[in-house]
């Protein structure tokens, strides 16, 4: 049952600031499908933007369509993909050069679908040690750099293990945020796995990194399993975790269901944007 939100600080800002956002990979299979009528059923849920997952860098497509072709097609429909993941782990130990060539074949599908951001999503278990976090943070400057050139913007994605003690003195993300330069290194704030984690909380986190934190995801912890569920349908109190969306430096924020559907995937995606019109909508 979905929890009722009591008053915020920021309720009375301007509304609506932001579009409503999801994360493709919560409907990877529908995706994989029919991503045309998939993005049609989003957009009668109420979903104006998107994240993707699904760049091929070999094939220059996403989901199987040439990029200037699906760029057409969401034209089309009016919607957006203001941001992206893509498969950066791999490069962590490659060679610089070969990291800037596959950046760009990133950044050419990025500003062809008029994307604000390149966002790397996760660091590989192989990498999840001191000298591995410190490893990937050189890349990531890297890659900071060298997509701030081409006109875009760069963010790092955190999970849950980032915030595990590595050395009994730092965790990864300590190493990861505090050796990428914030000029060139956004950050993309999962709250589920900041919650989840239980070290810290997103207000502590957008007040140690002021305007760094440019998009956040959004999604719901299960009461019982803390695995992933509908957006009103868990444990996450958003009224008390929120930051202020209008001061922090937010840009973009994406709802997001990895799995655990209650039924399906779609009906997880109408059911957290049902959710979010009625009890978040207000806030943004």
């Amino acid at each position: 049952m979905a929890t009722t939100l009591p008053m915020m600080s920021f309720m009375n800002a301007p509304n609506p600031k932001f579009k409503l956002g999801y994360q493709l990979f919560s409907i990877r299979d529908a995706m994989a499908e029919n991503p045309i009528a998939t993005l049609k059923a989003l957009k009668k849920m109420g979903y104006e933007d998107f994240e993707h997952y699904g760049f091929d860098a070999d094939k220059n497509t996403y989901y199987g369509f040439p990029i200037k072709e699906f760029k057409t097609r969401l034209d089309d429909l009016g919607l957006t993909f203001s941001s992206g993941h893509y498969v950066f782990s791999p490069f962590i130990t490659e060679s610089d050069d070969a990291f800037k060539q596959f950046l760009d074949t990133c950044i050419e599908g990025a500003l062809v679908m008029n994307s604000n951001y390149i966002t790397w999503p996760i660091i590989g278990e192989e990498f999840r040690t001191v000298d591995g976090f410190k490893k990937a943070a050189e890349k990531i400057n890297l890659a900071g750099e060298h997509v701030s050139k081409a006109g875009l913007g760069f963010a790092y994605h955190n999970h849950g293990y980032e915030f595990d003690l590595l050395d009994d003195l730092q965790t990864g993300y300590e190493i990861i945020v505090t050796e990428t330069d914030p000029t060139l290194v956004k950050l993309q704030m999962d709250m589920y796995w900041v919650m989840h984690a239980q070290k810290t909380t997103p207000k502590k986190l957008v007040e140690k990194h002021p305007n760094r934190y440019v998009m956040w995801h959004l999604k719901d912890m299960h009461k019982v399993s803390r695995d992933y569920t509908e957006l009103g349908n868990g444990s996450i109190d958003y009224a008390s975790i929120l930051p202020d969306p209008f001061t922090t430096g937010l840009e973009f924020f994406y709802i997001e269901q990895g799995g655990n559907f209650a039924e399906n995937s779609t009906k997880s995606a109408e059911f957290s944007a049902n959710y979010y019109k009625k009890s978040l909508e207000r806030y943004f």
